[in-house]
């Protein structure tokens, strides 16, 4: 049988490495881990736009996560799971990130949680939050849009 803290030490290594599924068996105890499939994200080079055609910050989309979005510079981070979104570690707590902060490829933005896991979100670029989609304890789902991210 395996100890609950040997399980989420297994849960954190499939995460951390990316692999798509983890199946062992020891003592009669079989535990099957489906990590997260590796998402390839497609970059496109910034469209120069005449000042008087500058569309506000403000103006990226709906807030329901998979709208079009108007600015091409910018960077969308996904959720890669389905589940709970919250922008801070607790309750009573500071969002990880507001609008306007200046974040770093690895910081942590937000928490999902699945299956009572909490899955901390990690920026992968560096750059400034222009948009937060999701509300707080909002249901999300896979490749959702959690943030939108001006590139430094």
């Amino acid at each position: 049988m395996y100890k609950f803290e040997e399980i989420c030490e297994l849960i954190r290594l499939v995460a951390s490495t990316r692999v798509g599924s983890l199946e062992i068996e020891h003592g009669g105890t079989r535990v099957r881990i489906k990590g997260s499939p590796q998402v390839s994200v497609v970059e496109s080079a910034p469209v120069p736009v005449p000042e008087s055609d500058a569309q506000p910050v403000s103006e990226v989309g709906p807030n329901d996560g998979n709208a079009e979005a108007v600015d091409d510079s910018l960077h969308y981070v996904t959720s890669p799971i389905v589940g709970t979104f919250y922008r801070a570690p607790n309750p009573d707590a500071e969002p990880y990130v507001k609008v306007g902060n200046l974040v770093q490829d690895g910081q942590t933005l937000c928490i999902v949680e699945a299956m009572k896991l909490m899955n901390e979100i990690d920026c992968d670029i560096d750059g400034t939050i222009v948009k937060v989609f999701p509300e707080n304890a909002q249901p999300v789902e896979y490749g959702e849009r959690l943030f939108a991210v001006r590139p430094a």
